[in-house]
């Protein structure tokens, strides 16, 4: 089975892995980097700057409280851009040697298809190679999305999430467009580092994706940072300043307002990479470029299978793609695979960090669904109190006549890593008194959960019933 694959990102690769391993002969075609948006201008390089910024802040916030005495911290910040660098590279060539290592064969350039199961690759010494294959699967991700506001485009202090990974200095002042996940946890790096952030955004909330109760607490704690929101403020124009950039928008009152800085992160989403596929020659279906497929992956077109940012209607997250990317290569060596988002996390890498998975209370009002709430204050768990004086918090819902754990929602420290447990226990269909009955060693921050659990149950230990 010859399987060519067109993208080399977390989908793509994973795929080309997992074929290898069911015996195809797998070829992938990688534009620009392998590691796609993820390693190279996208999780990895964001959450290294995020733990650049969270060591400073806790030397400048903590060190003192628990004795350890740093007379200046100061940030050097062309060392944290290459620190960032050497993560990506040494992630990136790891995927290269993985790939050596199934055998997987790589092809550099852009692919286009020329027929249904057919491809042509332009490298990028103008040559092309034509590739034929049995299955295609297309893994070729998402970019950043530009708004049509008025004087983004001509200002080049208008930066995206790509930009504001590769800057070589560090700006006094930046307008983050956009209140979700990409631009808040560049918010928190940079705001740490002790740049002056202003986030604007249209809507009247931010980080939709998260239980209300974590994001409140989200919100005061950047708050607490300096950073600024204006919510209900959509942008009209950007203008040149000579500052930077000016940002023009109009508030809640109907009011012109404008906020000036060095630097705009434009961050108001992403959209699918596919126009350079030439989807309609060959017939496969999508909405707005992104590709639309069944729970096996599969496109309109027999044989040819899409996963991750360039899908429609799956959350974009580079788990998800790796997931997708499984059940694809699955399928096409014979399989019979379908892809589930029941137990998908979603993290959230701001300051304190907050995961979610499962079901929110809004959700269940909206479905009708009986439930019971736990919550778990981080502030009575000595591990966090250790470890970023106690701010969080643990909340559970459940059904309400079984006890199923339906959703978990964490703030606070190790959230992003404590998610998981949430995670499993409702691909297993486990029960609050189930998560009571596992032993939680002592002193973590992983305890939170079994007395979030025992709160539903109104038989909390270490907090009010």
């Amino acid at each position: 089975m010859k399987i060519a694959i067109v993208g080399g990102g977390p989908g793509g690769y994973v795929a080309a892995i997992r074929a290898a391993q069911l015996g195809a002969s797998v070829t992938v075609i990688e534009r620009e980097h392998l590691g796609g948006t993820c390693l190279n201008v996208g999780c990895i390089p964001t959450k290294c700057l995020l733990h650049s910024a969270e060591l400073l802040s806790d030397i400048r916030n903590e060190s003192k409280e628990i004795g350890i005495d740093v007379p200046t911290a100061t940030v050097n910040f062309p060392q944290v851009i290459k620190h960032k660098n050497d993560i990506s590279k040494k992630l990136t060539n790891g995927i290269g040697a993985l790939l050596k290592m199934n055998k997987v064969s790589r092809i550099d350039g852009e692919a286009t298809f020329t027929g249904p199961r057919k491809l042509k690759v332009t490298k990028s010494d103008g040559s092309v190679e034509n590739v034929d294959a049995d299955k295609i699967i297309l893994a070729t991700g998402s970019v950043n999305a530009v708004p049509p506001i008025p004087g983004i485009k001509e200002n080049a202090n208008c930066i995206d999430s790509t930009g504001a990974l590769c800057l070589e200095q560090l700006p006094k002042s930046m307008v983050v467009i956009g209140g979700g996940v990409i631009g808040l946890e560049l918010a928190c790096a940079y705001a740490a580092f002790g740049t002056k952030i202003d986030v604007v955004e249209a809507m009247d909330h931010v980080l939709p994706m998260l239980d209300g109760d974590l994001t409140t607490i989200g919100i005061a704690h950047m708050k607490k940072m300096g950073i600024e929101f204006h919510l209900e403020c959509p942008v009209q124009s950007v203008e040149n300043s000579p500052t930077g950039a000016k940002v023009v928008c109009k508030n809640k009152a109907g009011q012109i307002v404008s906020f000036e800085a060095e630097k705009v992160l434009v961050a108001v989403g992403r959209k699918a990479n596919t126009a350079s596929l030439n989807l309609e020659s060959c017939g496969i279906k999508s909405e707005k470029g992104r590709i639309l497929v069944n729970e096996k992956m599969e496109t309109s077109v027999a044989g040819v299978y899409a996963i991750g940012d360039c899908v429609k209607g799956y959350a974009q997250l580079a788990h998800t793609a790796s997931a997708m990317g499984e059940v694809a290569a699955e399928n096409c060596m014979g399989m019979s695979a379908a892809y589930d988002e029941s137990t998908n996390p979603t993290c959230v890498y701001m300051e304190p960090e907050a995961a979610s998975v499962g079901l929110t209370e809004e959700q269940c009002k909206a479905r009708g669904i009986e439930y019971k709430v736990g919550k778990f204050p981080m502030s009575a768990n000595g591990k966090a109190l250790i470890l970023n004086g106690g701010e969080g918090l643990v909340k559970i819902i459940a059904g309400k006549k079984y006890g199923e754990v339906l959703g978990m929602h964490i703030i606070g420290p190790r959230a992003t890593d404590l998610i998981s447990e949430g995670a499993l226990a409702i691909g297993v269909e486990a029960t609050l008194d189930e998560l009571i009955a596992t032993i939680h060693s002592h002193p973590t921050v992983t305890e939170t959960i079994r007395e979030a659990a025992l709160h539903a149950e109104k038989r909390a230990i270490h907090t009010k019933n």
